[in-house]
């Protein structure tokens, strides 16, 4: 019965060592991002950016829409690709949604 290692017993030993090496240097990179993403430095440039509240931004993202009118995400792709849809604005193939229309929408609607 085959156990998927024959291949290896054609395989020159230096070889091998030569992707253990190249493996263990990728653990090494890994394990370094990981601390640094775990250190204070990251923690602080995560900290710096500065993000704009949703009630203040003029279109927000189909992620964002859903999260601030707790409408899933799918219903409103489905809402977005309707032709008439009033809040969708395209920018290049990304779809953003249009805040105060969307408000509008919500409020003129009693089921979607």
């Amino acid at each position: 019965m085959k156990n998927g290692f024959e291949n290896l017993k054609n395989v020159p030993e230096e070889n091998l060592s030569k992707d253990l090496e190249a493996s263990r240097e990728i653990a090494k990179r890994d394990m370094k991002d990981r601390e640094y993403e775990e250190s204070a430095i990251c923690v602080k440039e995560r900290a710096s950016v500065q993000t704009v509240p949703i009630q203040d931004k003029v279109a927000l993202t189909i992620r964002e829409a859903a999260e601030y009118s707790n409408i899933g995400i799918n219903k409103l792709e489905s809402i977005l690709r309707s032709p008439r849809c009033p809040f969708v604005l395209y920018v290049g193939k990304k779809k953003l949604v249009k805040r105060k229309e969307f408000e509008k929408f919500i409020a003129d609607n009693v089921e979607i």
